[in-house]
C-alpha cells in the first residue's frame, strides 16, 4: 500500500510539473527618471520568450495622463519595450518571425491596441513613436480593476494548446492580447 501511494504521489508531481510555466525576472538597471527596468523570460509551448521594459510608477498621477487614450504609448518607461522570441508568434493578423520587436499600445476606454514594430537599434528610445517602423497592430481586451497596480507589469500567461496571452497592467487597466506560437 505504501509503495502504491508513493508511486501515485511521484506520478502526480511529475504530471503537475509538465504544466508549470517557467518564468525568470532579472533586474537590469534604473532609468534616468527612476523607473526600474526588467527582463522577464518565459518558456511556453517550446518557445523562449522575453520582454524587456521600464516599470514606471503611478505615484498618484492620473491614468489618462500616463496612458493617453487614442495615442501610441511606449508601454513602459525610457527605452522601447522589447519582446524577443525564438519561435514564430501570431497576434490576431500580425505575424512575428523569430526575433526582437518593439511593443507599443494604444489605450482606450473599452479596447486597446497592441502595436508591434521593427527594432531599429539596440537601446532604441521609446519616444517619439516611429510609425515608419510599425509592423502591425491588433486589438487587446481591457478591463478595469478595483485593485490598482502601482508599477507597469507585463506578463505572458500560458493558455491551452499552442497559445498564450500577453498581459499589460497599470493603474486600474488590465489589457490582454491572446497569441499563438509556432
Amino acid at each position: 500500500m505504501r509503495r502504491l501511494l508513493s508511486g501515485v504521489t511521484v506520478g502526480m508531481l511529475v504530471a503537475s510539473s509538465v504544466f508549470v510555466q517557467a518564468q525568470k525576472t532579472t533586474d537590469l538597471k534604473t532609468g534616468g527618471g527612476g523607473s526600474p527596468h526588467v527582463r522577464t523570460e518565459w518558456t511556453i509551448d517550446g518557445a523562449n520568450l522575453a520582454v524587456e521594459y521600464g516599470r514606471p510608477f503611478m505615484k498618484g498621477r492620473p491614468e489618462a495622463l500616463m496612458m493617453p487614450s487614442g495615442r501610441e504609448w511606449r508601454t513602459g518607461a525610457d527605452m522601447a519595450t522589447i519582446i524577443t522570441t525564438d519561435k514564430p508568434l501570431k497576434f490576431g493578423a500580425v505575424s512575428l518571425a523569430p526575433g526582437s520587436y518593439t511593443i507599443n499600445t494604444v489605450p482606450g476606454d473599452k479596447e486597446w491596441q497592441i502595436v508591434f514594430g521593427r527594432l531599429e537599434k539596440p537601446g532604441q528610445w521609446g519616444i517619439p513613436y516611429k510609425k515608419e517602423l510599425e509592423i502591425g497592430r491588433t486589438a487587446m481586451n481591457v478591463v478595469k480593476s478595483a485593485n490598482p497596480i502601482e508599477s507597469v507589469t507585463i506578463s505572458i500567461d500560458d493558455a491551452t494548446g499552442n497559445g498564450a496571452v500577453l498581459r499589460v497592467e497599470w493603474g486600474t487597466a488590465r489589457a490582454t492580447a491572446p497569441f499563438t506560437i509556432g
